[in-house]
């Protein structure tokens, strides 16, 4: 499926009870693919996620419903090919910039559960980033921005705006943040940061000037934003 993408002002995420029934029906199978997965990589951790259902542009608004479920079946879903196409991923990003222009994303970690692609900091939201039963989306990506490279709030301007990126069961709200730091500077303070976490989710951070500078590690989504936004 082509990526499509939308700029909206608003986001509207309430949280809710659904109990899931892929989860619910599969559950011995889910939790078998996890242990597997577990073997492989042993630092997997089956915590609470938040995946959405029936999402929906209207006007300059991306409404989503979500539910809590545990991430093996979130693993299992993505794993099994999005056997129910009735619940999204639907997740944040936060597209650090240079003053310059660059872009800079990050080579996630082999001991992590998308090891060898580079992205925004980026994560599946969770039951922390719930206020007074909304998902609140900036705070889940400033928490992704600060634990990832190291970048709090106070580091970099949001855009006011979000884009969308549509790409099949996923949906990719991407917020750009712009660092009042030269690329050199910035990548130079993010590897600072890197280099003092005990178990860092980077292996490498690359920046992004041009087109030329996407590579096939580069999931087609954020390729789709990437060649949008330089």
């Amino acid at each position: 499926m082509t990526d499509t993408l939308h700029t909206v002002a608003r986001l509207e995420l309430p949280v809710g009870e659904w109990h899931w029934p892929f989860a619910r029906d599969r559950a011995a199978e889910i939790a078998g693919y996890f242990s597997e997965l577990q073997a492989e990589t042993p630092q997997l951790w089956n915590g609470a996620v938040l995946l959405a259902r029936n999402p929906q542009l209207t006007g300059d608004c991306f409404r989503a419903d979500y539910f809590a479920t545990d991430f093996a079946s979130l693993l299992a879903l993505r794993g099994w090919g999005f056997p129910d196409r009735s619940v999204f991923n639907v997740f944040g990003m936060g597209a650090l910039r240079s003053s310059d222009g660059a872009f800079v994303l990050g080579e996630m970690g082999r001991h992590t559960a998308n090891a060898g692609k580079i992205y925004f900091p980026a994560g599946t939201p969770d039951l922390q980033d719930v206020r007074d039963g909304i998902l609140d989306m900036a705070a889940s990506v400033e928490r992704e921005v600060d634990e990832e490279v190291g970048l709090r709030p106070s580091d970099y301007d949001a855009a006011p705006h979000w884009t969308c990126v549509f790409a099949g069961p996923r949906v990719a709200l991407i917020r750009e943040l712009r660092s009042p730091l030269a690329a050199e500077a910035l990548l130079a303070r993010i590897e600072a940061a890197i280099a003092v976490q005990d178990e860092p989710e980077l292996l490498a951070i690359h920046l992004v000037r041009s087109a030329t500078d996407i590579t096939s590690a580069v999931p087609p989504f954020v390729a789709a934003y990437l060649r949008n936004a330089l």
